[in-house]
């Protein structure tokens, strides 16, 4: 019993659970969610984990409250049922923006989240291109935090783009930007973006060679699209002869789809972190799994070897 693994997902993690059991084998573990008539959730494990090693998949996307409450209930099942150890893989992990306290009287949510988890009865964690590298020390438990770039680097790699510029989005991109260029042995250029009161965020210039170059976006996510879209208006404007984009997590809010859509770029990279069953119709955007690289780190963690040849 003490070297059973037991995959389990939440609603927002099934999808990517399923096809990381299809990598390693297994079948996903028997648990049922339901929901009270008034809305509470409801968790029941439908088999035996007792001494087991037991990894939980659900991303924190939105709806960011309803997927976290979900988590906790699973994981303090889980831990009631007597599991022997306990992973939280979170391949999309929510509230990292809020991160630090930029200004008086906020809250430093991911530190909470960081607390709740652990409390709730995770032993660690398994997740993907956190926001904010520190959050990993906002936890008191071990964190293996996988990088969705090597996904991104096979695809590209494949299509041999020729005169490649990795762009940074904004300043907080440009160590992604870097990694990618080096990578792929690509020039590097910058989207100087500031803010202001009046029209928030603006890309105002762009530095670095990128007239008649395919250009390569990265980031780790696309939120509503406002950093992306603005960044390929400038950049449009220095003639480029094709634009191409990446995030690992595609939280995907408001009309950003729309945006992406109506844009000049050709394609946007994105992986399964998070589910969005409507982008399948996209003509611009390709999702590509992580599951593989999910599913060796599991196996991995459950026979105690290292896991660091992933992280890059």
């Amino acid at each position: 019993m003490k070297d059973r693994m037991e995959i389990f997902a939440g609603s927002a993690g099934l999808p990517l659970a399923k096809e990381i059991c299809d990598y390693l084998g297994l079948e996903l573990g028997r648990a049922r969610i339901t929901r009270f008539p008034n809305g509470e959730i409801h968790v029941k494990i439908e088999e035996s984990i007792r001494e087991a090693d037991v990894f939980v998949v659900q991303p924190t996307s939105p709806p960011s409250s309803e997927n976290i409450m979900e988590l906790l209930i699973m994981l303090d099942t889980v831990k009631r049922a007597s599991a022997r150890r306990i992973t939280a893989v979170i391949p999309f992990f929510g509230y990292a923006r809020q991160d630090r306290k930029d200004q008086p009287r906020v809250p430093i949510t991911a530190k909470l989240m960081a607390n709740l988890i652990t409390v709730a009865g995770a032993n660690r964690v398994l997740t993907m291109d956190l926001h904010a590298p520190q959050i990993q020390g906002f936890f008191d438990i071990p964190v293996d935090e996988l990088h969705g770039m090597p996904v991104f680097l096979d695809y590209f790699r494949s299509k041999d783009l020729e005169d490649l510029v990795v762009v940074a989005p904004d300043v907080g991109g440009m160590q992604m930007a870097l990694s990618f260029a080096k990578r792929l042995n690509a020039e590097l250029a910058l989207v100087d973006k500031r803010r202001s009161p009046c029209s928030g965020a603006e890309a105002v210039n762009v530095i670095g060679a990128v007239e008649g170059k395919t250009l390569l976006i990265p980031d780790d996510q696309i939120d509503t699209g406002g950093t992306l879209i603005s960044a390929v208006k400038i950049l449009m404007d220095r003639n480029p002869k094709e634009i191409y984009a990446s995030c690992t997590h595609p939280v995907f809010s408001q009309d950003a789809i729309k945006k992406i859509e109506d844009s000049p770029i050709k394609e946007v990279l994105v992986t399964n972190t998070i589910p969005h069953p409507e982008i399948k119709g996209s003509g611009k955007i390709k999702v590509l799994s992580v599951a593989p690289l999910f599913g060796e780190a599991i196996m991995r963690i459950h026979e105690g070897e290292s896991v660091s040849s992933l992280f890059v």
